[in-house]
């Protein structure tokens, strides 16, 4: 019994002696420091992944720009399939030439006449009146002026698109309209009638029907803002024989408005400034990716041949143009401010001071 008893203490004594070395190798274990990636190694799969990246998008850049290009090709194609396609029409040219065909009336022998799409982009007093009279003595150009001035025309992009559509389908009846074998059909649309406030899907509108956009701007918005004064003004006291005009015909009727003297608001005056340099200035960016020319008419009134390079933009032969319109506003600006010393003193000083000397 005794030497039994021995024997099962020596085996308890072995499992204990085992127990303990297990523990010990465990601890020794776990003492060891994990294994490490070089840092090296972490930047090579960064920068293979980058890379990888890289490639994927630049093969969706790719294949977008080929489906773009795709596209174009179709259309062109599509066009040269047409009856009335012109072959001598450079392949630039053949989104931006259309051939209408009206609900209200037969083009007859002009079925066949291509039309350019065009809008006149302005602000109010800066000579688009003058301007669109001269381009509509062109035979072959219709500009059907302030189509947006009612508001109904503009309350939403539906509205303003459905305006256009019936526009450039040669539908749209005015004085201006040459109909059957007018080659340049557009408008006057002033940056404040819904342009800017849609202008986003107007500039779609733009592409995809290819309406090329005239800029025609103010480059000294002190004097814009004399003649604004100025017609709001006649349109409350209706000088001429009880009759408001915001455009004349003859020197008598341009005397007799030129007599009125605003006052400005000195306070106002920069404010105001800002806002319609502004005003033009995101015009122009927002419409950059459109075909387009920009059109100052100081630079119109100083030299007639300008316009001439509007009729290159139409593609329109160069005809000697001529208009009614006499210029209300002749002398000095000083000579056509009341508070000339207060509007002097306000922009003297500040980057509009170059507009005193207009």
């Amino acid at each position: 019994m005794e030497e039994a008893g021995r024997e099962k203490d020596r085996a308890v004594v072995v499992v204990v002696e085992d127990l303990g070395a297990a523990a010990k190798d465990a601890a020794a274990a776990s003492t060891k420091p994990a294994k490490r990636y070089p840092l090296a190694l972490w930047m090579a799969i960064l920068g293979l992944v980058m890379l990888v990246g890289v490639y994927i998008f630049s093969l969706s850049l790719k294949q977008n720009g080929m489906l773009f290009g795709l596209m174009q090709t179709n259309m062109i194609e599509k066009e040269r399939e047409k009856p009335c396609h012109d072959p001598r029409i450079p392949d630039t040219e053949i989104p931006y030439v259309h051939y209408p065909t009206p609900k209200t009336y037969d083009r007859e022998e002009c079925a066949c006449t291509g039309v350019r799409f065009f809008a006149i982009l302005s602000m109010q007093r800066s000579g688009s009146g003058w301007v669109e009279t001269l381009l509509n003595s062109h035979p072959n150009i219709s500009s059907n002026g302030e189509i947006f001035s009612v508001k109904e025309r503009r309350s939403n992009i539906t509205a303003i698109t459905k305006t256009l559509d019936k526009l450039y389908n040669l539908d749209w009846y005015s004085s201006a309209a040459k109909n059957e074998c007018t080659a340049a059909v557009g408008l006057k649309w002033m940056l404040n009638q819904g342009l800017m406030k849609h202008h986003q899907e107007i500039i779609k509108y733009f592409n995809r029907r290819g309406v090329s956009a005239i800029f025609l701007l103010r480059r000294n918005l002190l004097q814009r803002y004399v003649s604004i004064l100025a017609n709001a003004h006649d349109s409350a006291m209706k000088q001429l024989n009880g009759t408001h005009k915001a455009h004349v015909h003859s020197k008598d009727e341009a005397e007799i408005l030129a007599q009125y003297k605003p006052t400005i608001d000195k306070k106002m005056l920069i404010t105001e400034l800002k806002r319609s340099d502004k005003l033009a200035a995101d015009a122009m960016v927002s419409f950059k990716n459109t075909k387009h020319i920009v059109l100052y008419y100081e630079d119109v009134v100083r030299n007639r041949t300008k316009l001439m390079d509007v009729l290159d933009f139409l593609r329109m032969p160069k005809r000697k143009l001529s208009s009614r319109h006499v210029k209300i506003h002749t002398k000095r600006l000083r000579d056509h401010i009341d508070n000339w010393a207060d509007v002097n003193n306000t922009l003297t000083g500040t980057r509009f001071e170059s507009f005193l000397n207009g």
